[in-house]
């Protein structure tokens, strides 16, 4: 074996035994293979939308950068890998530059091997050496923006058939073109890529699809890597108070805070079986992160979460303005209002019903009011701002306030000052005087203090009777006790 092939070897284990299976991947046929290249981003790392303004999201992962190589049979004594780069959300310009950057670092280095420099220098340095600061700034496509730049890039770059899916033959023949094209390295002193280059270079490959969003892709790629950290770790759960790998244990995405999934699972069957499912918050004393939808039906079993499904809908609309229920209580269903209208439609029953009082729709009439409720309505009215005044009083009409705070007050008069007759309920006031009282509608006698019907023959009997509570009390008046003790001063 030549010292070439033996220090590709020992290169190609090197990396196999530093890496895992998901990023290197060695090829069977041909000295080469594949390395998957996540770089490292600084804390709090950002990722904003061109010309939207307050739209930042957090990232740990971006995707990775794709490094395909191939050793050629002198390397490394006489030439470099042939390799091309690929990524789905840098440029081709900002590819372009880094493939220029590894053609430095292998003049730099000829005769050694190169591929662990290319790694260490693509996942370390490669946001420095391109310049780019938090925020990372993507384009939405269909905005005009994305249509402006992308104009732009293909103006600048030309045909670039490299920019789609490449098959293995397209591969093979780019890399022999290289190997037979590629130049002498640029000199180790320049380093900084010129910002004035337009040139492509035909390593540099975009794999993102131009039709499709790249913030999306963005977000769920980060969301899976960090799934995948966290599925790795290991938690105690502050419930059961166990240990446990972080594939068995939920993290609340505002608080991150973390349990174990079974005791979550019944926690969750319990308020939702209890109907609380605004309830089903991190556990944390006076933490109120909510549980996700996504989460909540990972943890419980399909009637359960259709269930919370359903209470969760209902609880949403009981929060809208603009939403109210059909008054039949065979219906029930749900009823979009229009803006300032109070007539509402049922979609299910097609039910016409006033939405301020719930009784079928009246069209420019005053809403109805029983009896019942006029003294909620006198009260709400008195207690109730100038403005909300003048609407009750379009709502229910100005006659029926002032009739509701008129009987209102009648009715607590009436409450305080007088009694009804036991036989046909009318109101009697009682002065002073005798407790035989005489019902002026009906001339029923009764006695005041217990409202029990007296005889008409002799209505006295009932005060001369000792079993009652009203034995010897005919008479309770303070008139009457004025003259019995004057007649006893003057004795």
């Amino acid at each position: 074996m030549s010292e070439d092939r033996e220090a590709q070897e020992d290169e190609l284990l090197a990396l196999a035994s530093i890496y895992d299976e998901e990023e290197f991947h060695r090829a069977e046929a041909a000295q080469g293979g594949e390395i998957q290249l996540c770089l490292e981003l600084p804390a709090a790392f950002k990722v904003a939308v061109k010309g939207e303004k307050q739209a930042e999201y957090d990232v740990s992962f971006l995707p990775p950068l794709v490094l395909n190589f191939e050793l050629p049979v002198d390397y490394p004594t006489a030439s470099s890998p042939v390799f091309t780069l690929s990524s789905k959300w840098l440029t081709r310009t900002q590819m372009s530059a880094l493939c220029r950057r590894l053609d430095q670092l292998w003049g730099e280095n000829q005769g050694c091997v190169v591929l662990f420099t290319w790694v260490q220098f693509l996942k370390e340095e490669a946001l420095d050496f391109l310049a780019i600061t938090s925020p990372l700034v993507v384009v939405r496509m269909g905005s005009k923006a994305a249509h402006v730049d992308r104009s732009r890039a293909d103006a600048a770059a030309g045909p670039r058939p490299e920019n789609l899916p490449d098959n293995e033959e397209d591969v093979k023949e780019r890399k022999r073109t290289q190997a037979k094209t590629r130049t002498e390295a640029q000199s180790p002193s320049s380093v900084s890529p010129p910002p004035e280059a337009s040139e492509q270079d035909p390593r540099a490959v975009l794999v993102a699809d131009p039709r499709a969003d790249l913030l999306p892709q963005l977000l769920d790629f980060d969301e899976a890597q960090r799934k995948k950290v966290f599925d790795g770790r290991v938690f105690g759960c502050g419930i059961c108070f166990l240990e446990k790998l972080g594939a068995a244990c939920l993290c609340f995405k505002e608080c991150q805070h973390v349990y174990c999934r079974d005791c979550m699972s019944e926690y969750f069957q319990i308020q939702i079986r209890d109907g609380n499912v605004r309830c089903l918050n991190c556990p944390e004393p006076k933490c109120s992160s909510l549980a996700t939808p996504l989460q909540v039906k990972q943890l419980v079993d399909e009637e359960q979460f259709a269930r919370y499904d359903r209470l969760l809908l209902q609880s949403s609309l009981d929060l809208m303005a603009d939403v109210v229920y059909c008054p039949r209580q065979s219906c029930g269903s749900a009823v979009i209002l229009e803006p300032d209208a109070t007539m509402g439609i049922c979609p299910a029953c097609q039910y016409a019903f006033c939405t301020l009082c719930k009784l079928g729709y009246h069209g420019l009439s005053h809403c109805k009011v029983t009896s019942d409720e006029l003294r909620s309505l006198r009260d709400d009215y008195l207690a109730a701002s100038p403005e909300d005044q003048r609407f009750m009083e379009q709502r229910f009409g100005k006659r029926v306030i002032q009739r509701a705070v008129e009987e209102s007050y009648s009715r607590e008069w009436l409450s305080d000052n007088c009694k009804c007759c036991p036989r046909c309920g009318t109101n009697i006031q009682k002065v002073d005087g005798c407790n035989k009282m005489t019902c002026s509608s009906c001339r029923q006698y009764f006695c005041w203090l217990c409202l029990g019907q007296l005889s008409k023959v002799n209505p006295y009997s009932h005060f001369n009777n000792s079993a009652l509570p009203c034995y010897n009390q005919s008479v309770t008046s303070s008139l009457f006790n004025d003259v019995f003790f004057c007649i006893l001063g003057l004795l």
